[in-house]
C-alpha cells in the first residue's frame, strides 16, 4: 500500500475524499490545519472522521492566519455573510489552500509519499480562486519543481477527485463509500457543539446538495437557525 496525505477539514467534501483514497488502497495520513478559524468544531469533526474512516494518523498543524486577517473566517470584525453576495465572498481566506497544500507537501516528502488528496470543488462552491482546475494544475507543477523527491525521480500527484462534481454527486459518492456525514461540520460559524447556523454559504450549499441527492440530511442546526 502506498502512503497518501489527505487534507481533512472536517467537512463533507474532505471526508468523502478520505473515503475515496482509502477505497483506492492508500495508507492515509490525514492533515488538518488550525489556522485561527472562527471555531474548532470542524477540527473535532476532522478527528472523528479520521478515526471512523481508518486514517493511519491524523495531525493538526497550527498556523495563525489571524495575524493577517482579511477574511470573515479569520477576523472577528468581519461578519460571515448570511445571504448570497456577488463576486468572491468575504469567507475567502487569502492563500489558505496554498498554505495547506504546502504543509501537505512537506509531510508527503517526509513520508515518501507521491500522492496528496485534496477536497477542492469547482462546481458547487463559493467562487474561491484557489478552487479552480488551473490552480490545482499549477500547484502540482510547482510541487514537482520544488521538491527533492521530484528532482530525484519521484514526482507528486495532486488528486482532486471532487473537482468537477456537484455537491449532490459528492454526497452520493460519500454515501456509497460509507461516510457518516453526521460526523462532519461544514458551517462557517458553527457553535461550540458543532451545530450549523443554516444561513452561511457553506450551509446553503450543503443543504441543497442533500436535497438534490434525495438523501436525509443529518446536519445538526442551532435552534435559532432559520431553516
Amino acid at each position: 500500500m502506498k502512503n497518501a496525505v489527505v487534507l481533512l477539514s472536517g467537512g463533507l467534501d474532505s471526508a468523502t475524499v478520505l473515503a475515496m483514497a482509502r477505497k483506492q488502497g492508500f495508507r492515509c495520513y490525514a492533515l488538518s490545519v488550525d489556522y485561527g478559524q472562527r471555531h474548532h468544531a470542524e477540527l473535532a469533526a476532522a478527528k472523528r472522521v479520521a478515526d471512523a474512516l481508518g486514517a493511519v494518523e491524523h495531525r493538526i498543524i497550527n498556523i495563525d492566519l489571524t495575524g493577517f486577517g482579511g477574511s470573515a473566517l479569520t477576523d472577528c470584525n468581519i461578519a460571515v455573510p448570511e445571504h448570497e453576495t456577488p463576486g468572491i465572498p468575504l469567507t475567502y481566506v487569502p492563500a489558505r489552500n496554498t498554505i495547506m497544500l504546502s504543509l501537505a507537501l512537506a509531510w508527503a516528502e517526509v513520508l515518501k509519499s507521491q500522492d496528496i488528496f485534496f477536497g477542492v470543488n469547482a462546481v458547487d462552491f463559493s467562487g474561491y480562486p484557489d478552487c479552480r482546475p488551473e490552480y490545482v494544475d499549477a500547484f502540482e507543477r510547482m510541487a514537482n519543481l520544488a521538491t527533492r523527491a521530484a528532482v530525484e525521480g519521484q514526482p507528486l500527484t495532486l488528486h482532486a477527485p471532487l473537482l468537477h462534481l456537484s455537491k449532490a454527486e459528492i454526497i452520493l459518492q460519500g454515501t456509497q463509500l460509507g461516510v457518516d456525514f453526521s460526523l462532519t461540520v461544514s458551517c462557517y460559524q458553527a457553535d461550540e457543539e458543532g451545530r450549523a447556523c443554516g444561513l452561511c454559504d457553506s450551509c446553503r450549499l450543503r443543504r441543497a446538495g442533500f436535497e438534490t441527492a434525495a438523501i436525509s440530511d443529518a446536519t445538526r442546526y442551532a435552534k435559532q437557525a432559520n431553516r
